[in-house]
């Protein structure tokens, strides 16, 4: 059986042009003409069609696949080796600029220029990320807090996010503690904590005016994402994100009242209080 020039290239998916260009580069001459000088394929014709196309899509030349179909003295499998060592060495090198991309994205995304593995030493389970994608954080994006707290990250050296990190742990504890002794969330001890994080904010990232701490507050309310920014899901409690949220808010009040002192001058009276009530007890 006999198949036209657009009948074959339809069963194989090229364009009649492709066909055209392989026969005039003698690549796949068709088996016959018709009377009005059509081309013409048969089944051998189409099983040639279906090797050229196999070796195309491996990367070879019109001009190797005619020395391996053609020339009985070539090895198609020394040919299919030396492909296979080309196409190995392209995909490492791909590997390599797809890893070096998806650095790039992190730090566009993070502001942290840290190494993979320097991340894991620092954050642990905590998966730093200034830009977590959700509907809500969407309004954060291109504003100019963003932009700095970005640029700061980026500038931050490894020890810089130790000390940020370490800093961070130990307001966790505190904040964990508070919130297991039962600590009211509008207290004094919960709102100096909430003031704390503000700080924090301030002085490792951008500016947090006590409007923007609460819309921050807001969003560890409403994503689980956001809030294990702060507090690992490991030692999440129930409720906690709404306990911060509340002492956020409600330390945003107090500042606004003009009523918020300073929190690490009062927790060094507190310090100082206990060493001199433990000094006694002695």
């Amino acid at each position: 059986m006999r198949y036209s020039v657009r009948q074959v290239a339809s069963f194989a998916g090229v364009t009649v042009r492709t066909l055209h260009h392989y026969d005039k580069a003698g690549l796949l001459t068709p088996s016959a003409r018709s009377r009005a000088g059509y081309r013409l394929y048969d089944e051998s014709d189409l099983a040639r069609l279906q090797q050229i196309l196999f070796y195309r899509e491996l990367g070879f030349s019109l001009d190797e696949i005619t020395a391996i179909l053609d020339d009985p003295e070539a090895n198609a499998l020394d040919q299919l080796r030396a492909r296979q060592r080309q196409l190995a060495d392209e995909i490492a090198r791909l590997q390599r600029l797809a890893e070096v991309a998806e650095r790039a994205i992190e730090v566009q995304q993070t502001g942290v220029t840290l190494t993979p593995e320097e991340r894991f030493e620092v954050f642990g389970e905590i998966r730093f990320d200034l830009s977590y994608a959700t509907e809500r954080q969407l309004k954060w994006a291109g504003t100019a807090g963003q932009r700095e707290a970005m640029a700061r990250a980026a500038a931050h050296t490894k020890e810089d996010w130790r000390r940020l990190m370490a800093e961070a742990a130990a307001w966790r504890e505190r904040l964990l503690d508070a919130y297991d002794a039962g600590e009211p969330s509008d207290g004094e001890r919960a709102m100096d904590l909430a003031e704390e994080h503000r700080r924090h904010i301030t002085r490792w990232f951008t500016s947090c005016p006590p409007d923007m701490h609460r819309r921050i507050a807001d969003d560890f309310v409403a994503d689980p994402r956001a809030f294990a920014l702060v507090v690992p899901p490991a030692q999440q409690r129930p409720e906690l994100a709404g306990y911060l949220g509340k002492a956020v808010h409600a330390n945003a009040s107090r500042i606004e009242t003009g009523g918020a002192p300073n929190p690490w001058d009062r927790r060094a009276s507190r310090d100082a209080r206990a060493a001199q009530d433990s000094k006694e007890d002695r």
